[in-house]
């Protein structure tokens, strides 16, 4: 079992009972998946730009990405539907909380000027969006970093079941997720 599932499992779980009152085990809110995603713009122009970040997200979250391609076509953006425009990864099992582990313990902390990731951040729904600028704080990328010709960002959304701010605030905060409270 992983650390920080076994964390959640006997630690957080407990501790969000006790605080919130729940009356029902199957109420406590958890971490439902994570999505990385990234956005590419040249791809729409060259398709073979698509390459370097899928091999990205790949070697960052240790599972296979997909291509998102345009709904619709925008002409200002010179997209037409169906042009590759990001890829991304869903992660969930015990996949999610090696990529969780992984994100809090060696990525965020390496992250120049990181104060924590802003309160803000959590939407009304409970979920979590953190927007990486430069992947290169990841130790799989940092290793490689001269095949690939430039640099990119991901967005990081953490999923939960929660259903307000306060409780996913109380259950990220117990996976030792910095939360500023700005």
């Amino acid at each position: 079992m992983n650390r920080l599932k076994k964390h959640y499992e006997e630690i957080i779980r407990l501790d969000m009972i006790r605080k919130f009152n729940y009356v029902n085990p199957h109420m406590v809110p958890k971490i439902d998946k994570i999505i990385v995603n990234m956005g590419v713009k040249e791809a729409a122009s060259d398709k073979k730009q698509i390459l370097a970040p899928l091999l990205i997200l790949e070697l960052i979250t240790g599972q296979k990405a997909i291509v998102t391609k345009a709904k619709k076509s925008i002409s200002n953006f010179k997209i037409r539907k169906g042009f590759p425009i990001g890829v991304s990864v869903t992660l969930r099992g015990n996949n999610m909380y090696e990529f969780l582990s992984k994100l809090i313990t060696l990525v965020l902390p390496k992250i120049r000027d990181f104060k924590g990731v802003p309160f803000t951040s959590i939407n009304k729904y409970g979920h979590l969006a953190i927007g990486i600028k430069d992947l290169l704080v990841f130790p799989e990328i940092e290793s490689e970093y001269d095949k690939f010709n430039r640099v990119y960002g991901a967005n990081i959304v953490i999923v939960t079941t929660a259903k307000t701010k306060k409780e996913a605030g109380v259950l990220l905060s117990g996976f030792q997720i910095p939360l500023n409270k700005r």
